[in-house]
C-alpha cells in the first residue's frame, strides 16, 4: 500500500499512464464484488462505466478496456485499497472512487487504488459566506459523479453544479463554459489536473491546504496561492 503520493503525481512520473475511475460506490458495490474475478469480467459484467481522470497521452475507454481484457488484475487488488483507506479514517461516500492506472505502452495495469477524503473544518462556513454574498459555486473534479454528488449535498450546493470525471481539458472547458455565464470566474484546485483550468479562469487560485508538496509547474499556473480555503473570502473579485 503506497500512500505517501498522490495518483496525479503517479500519473505524471511516467509517460503513457492514464488514471481511469469506476462510477460506481466503493462502499457497497466494489467491496461486495467477488474478489477473484479479474477487473475487465467485473467491469463488463455489471456494465460499469469508466471514466479517464486524468492521462498523459489521448487515450479511449476502448482503449483502456481492449488493456484490461489481456490483464489479470483482480477486484481483490481494489479491495485492498478500500480496506486501507477505511482503516486511515477517510470517508469513502464523499471525495472517493476506486479505480486503476494504467500504463498505455506495457498494456497492464500497475497501480489499483481507492481515493477518500476528509472536508477542512472551514468549508462549510466559506461556502455559507460565499452563497450570503450571492456567488454560485460549481465543483468539477475527476472523481466519481455519485461521490461528487454527496459532496455536494454535505456542502449545501446545487448537484446541478456539479461536473463530474472531468480530465485536465474538461475542467479548462468547464472554467470557458462558466466564463460566458458570469462577468468573472474564480479558479480554485490543487493538483496536477487543475493546471488548464487555473490558467483559463479569471483568477486561478491554487490551495496548498492539502500539501505543500505541489508540481512547479502547477505554482507557475496559479495567479494567487493560499494555505487555507478561508482565505478566498479576502481575495478581491
Amino acid at each position: 500500500i503506497c500512500d505517501f503520493i498522490s495518483s496525479l503525481d503517479l500519473v505524471e512520473y511516467k509517460k503513457n499512464r492514464a488514471l481511469v475511475v469506476l462510477q460506481t460506490d466503493p462502499a457497497s458495490c466494489i467491496i461486495n464484488a467477488k474478489p477473484n474475478q479479474t477487473i475487465y469480467n467485473f467491469i463488463t459484467r455489471n456494465n460499469i462505466d469508466l471514466g479517464i481522470s486524468y492521462s498523459n497521452i489521448d487515450i479511449t475507454k476502448d482503449d483502456i478496456l481492449d488493456i484490461l481484457k489481456k490483464d489479470n488484475s483482480k477486484v481483490k487488488d481494489i479491495q485492498d485499497t478500500i480496506r486501507a483507506v477505511l482503516e486511515r479514517g477517510y470517508d469513502i461516500e464523499i471525495c472517493s472512487g476506486s479505480g486503476f492506472i494504467v500504463n498505455i505502452e506495457k498494456r497492464i495495469v500497475e497501480f489499483t487504488l481507492t481515493a477518500g477524503g476528509k472536508l477542512f473544518p472551514e468549508v462549510l462556513d466559506v461556502v455559507s459566506e460565499l452563497k450570503r454574498r450571492n456567488i454560485d459555486i460549481y465543483v468539477a473534479s475527476g472523481d466519481r459523479k455519485g461521490a461528487l454528488e454527496k459532496l455536494a449535498i454535505t456542502i449545501n450546493i446545487s448537484t446541478s453544479n456539479v461536473f463530474a470525471t472531468v480530465d485536465t481539458k474538461g475542467k479548462a472547458l468547464v472554467i470557458r463554459k462558466l466564463k460566458r455565464k458570469y462577468d468573472k470566474v474564480m479558479m480554485v484546485g490543487d493538483g496536477l489536473n487543475d493546471i488548464l483550468a487555473l490558467k483559463e479562469a479569471d483568477i486561478g487560485v491554487l490551495t496548498l491546504q492539502q500539501s505543500n508538496k505541489v508540481h512547479e509547474k502547477l505554482l507557475k499556473a496559479a495567479d494567487i496561492i493560499i494555505y487555507n480555503i478561508r482565505e478566498i473570502l479576502d481575495i478581491k473579485f
